[in-house]
């Protein structure tokens, strides 16, 4: 595909018909981790740089939105030198600079967006625009000779989606929440419990060593492909209450914390792996991914991979390529052509 060079209006071939290498920087800034990364090709990293704000907001038991913008403010141009260190490129040898324009926090994109706009003009490169949501389906091209077409299961701290992936450009949301997302829903179910934040990776942990079948949780019966967790979440809350009636101390015993975990994990990973078999077949697909942050979650991540019995191959992340970070972001400027390319882009909060 052509795309413009932002300062001299030179077009440039960038993706999978160029005929070349491309190399496209991109960066990442959409919630609480600042990233800038190199790809070549939309497959090879040869920079992943990712500076996390986690440490920041666990007093906050959340992500501050001003506090996050300000902290991408401070690691911005650090990340970017050290991506340009990393790979020993120079800028002259980037193809195009691509940036997330949303979904995500308003403040935080701002940061990232702007800077690459900057280098693209600065540079007299193509700017990509990309779709947060896209790219973590594109994390899966890193490193595999993965293509389309495929199912895509995408679940994060926002967004539940069950994605046919027709092609690199062409997608169609089948089904998705309701309500809560699959992250929310682990973030606040581990607030209950008294989990610190980041709640769900610590659910995990501990779902790891309790009894799934502990406590009976109700599944939701909500037709087609969509997905709904709020029952759930209100169904712990009230076994919760009254454990700690029981309890007459108002505290969960450690063993009731393990087994609450691992029972609430076993209904929330039941419920996806049985949507996305059913739109497998279907769609009499043979592969299916995963993506987004919460496809880090091993049980999840178990569940869907016991497909691969039933002869269907299995994609997911490395665990550093499923929470935000910049590679995914330019393999998506890479492979998918439904990007963003005005350089009057303005970023946006929801999908």
């Amino acid at each position: 595909m052509e795309r413009e060079c932002l300062f001299s209006g030179k077009k440039v071939k960038v993706g999978v018909d160029s005929g070349y290498d491309n190399y496209i920087m991109a960066i990442e800034s959409s919630c609480d981790e600042t990233a800038c990364a190199i790809v070549k090709n939309g497959r090879e990293v040869v920079a992943n740089i990712v500076a996390s704000q986690i440490k920041t907001h666990e007093k906050y038991g959340g992500v501050i939105p001003e506090i996050a913008a300000r902290e991408h403010m401070d690691a911005i141009n650090i990340v970017i030198d050290e991506a340009f260190e990393q790979s020993g490129l120079k800028p002259e040898d980037i193809t195009a600079f691509a940036g997330t324009v949303g979904p995500g926090l308003v403040g935080c994109l701002l940061v990232g967006l702007n800077a690459t706009k900057t280098l693209a003009l600065v540079y007299d490169k193509p700017f990509i625009g990309v779709n947060h949501l896209n790219a973590h389906l594109c994390a899966n091209y890193i490193d595999t000779d993965l293509k389309p077409p495929f199912m895509a299961l995408l679940i994060s701290g926002g967004h539940t989606q069950i994605i046919d992936v027709e092609s690199y450009s062409k997608q169609t949301i089948l089904g998705e929440t309701i309500d809560d997302a699959v992250g929310e829903a682990y973030d606040k179910v581990a607030r209950l419990i008294g989990l610190p934040y980041p709640g769900g990776p610590k659910l995990d942990k501990l779902a790891q060593i309790g009894n799934p079948n502990a406590y009976e949780l109700p599944i939701s019966r909500v037709e087609g492909y969509n997905f709904s967790f709020s029952g759930l979440k209100t169904a712990v809350l009230r076994l919760v209450k009254r454990l700690k009636d029981e309890n007459g101390n108002d505290a969960l015993t450690e063993s009731q914390v393990n087994d609450i975990c691992a029972s609430f994990q076993e209904c929330v990973s039941k419920t996806l792996a049985k949507k996305l078999k059913k739109a497998l077949q279907e769609k009499g697909y043979q592969q299916v991914v995963i993506a987004g942050g919460v496809a880090a979650n091993s049980e999840i991540r178990r569940k869907i991979f016991e497909f691969e019995n039933e002869g269907y191959s299995v994609y997911a992340p490395i665990m550093k390529y499923c929470t935000d970070n910049a590679s995914m972001v330019a393999s998506c400027a890479y492979f998918n052509t439904n990007t963003f390319d005005d350089v009057d882009v303005e970023v946006f909060s929801r999908a």
